[in-house]
């Protein structure tokens, strides 16, 4: 699809029929801030993504999620490979993202009544490099890269709340269920064991 000379999509295909999207981008963050939320299982991030792109959702969830995130995607399945660093967080950065906007593209996001989602994609491709937000995708960038300077490490130890990413959760269910039963058994024996050093 070219943004040029086409018209962005609002609706996607589902088993032959057109069924509409909220193309508004607010939708899609609201979708995405749901895949970066640790907490909801996989099944709940995409009902999260089902209930916020689809004004009325299809009956086919399976085709739905996945014609949402080829939509979120800006038109383009996710590849295979391995993804890369990663760089920005919808949640941790939000108000640096706003900011760029304003700066870069004289856009307040928070005034706008509508921006369509791939619009808006255009847009954060294209934020400006003297953006605190692009200033802190690049020192991440070279933070992952080993290659940050000494006066950059000395930065980045004043500012790590700022700089570090809340790292993605890749544990099974299972894996996470056996972490939480362990931790509690821990805890237990601790009480125990307080209990008995004061009896």
């Amino acid at each position: 699809m070219n943004i040029l000379v086409e018209q962005l999509p609002t609706t996607v295909q589902i088993d032959g029929e057109d069924v509409a999207l909220d193309t508004d981008f607010r939708s899609a963050l609201r979708a995405i801030l749901a895949y970066e939320d640790e907490d909801l299982t996989r099944g709940e991030k995409i009902g999260l993504l089902i209930e916020n792109l689809y004004p009325e959702p299809p009956s086919n969830l399976e085709a739905a999620a996945r014609q949402g995130i080829w939509y979120l995607n800006g038109g383009e399945m996710p590849r295979d490979e391995a993804p890369g660093p990663r760089l920005y967080s919808i949640a941790h950065d939000a108000r640096y993202i706003y900011a760029a906007f304003r700066q870069t593209h004289g856009i307040d996001l928070q005034a706008i009544d509508y921006l369509h989602w791939w619009s808006f994609l255009a847009l954060f491709m294209d934020l400006g490099s003297n953006t605190a937000f692009c200033g802190l995708v690049g020192f991440r960038k070279r933070l992952k890269a080993g290659k940050l300077s000494k006066d950059e490490r000395r930065s980045y130890l004043e500012m790590k709340e700022v700089v570090d990413l809340p790292e993605r959760d890749t544990r099974t269910p299972d894996e996470k269920a056996r972490e939480d039963e362990f931790m509690r058994l821990v805890e237990e024996g601790r009480k125990r064991r307080a209990a008995q050093a004061q009896g």
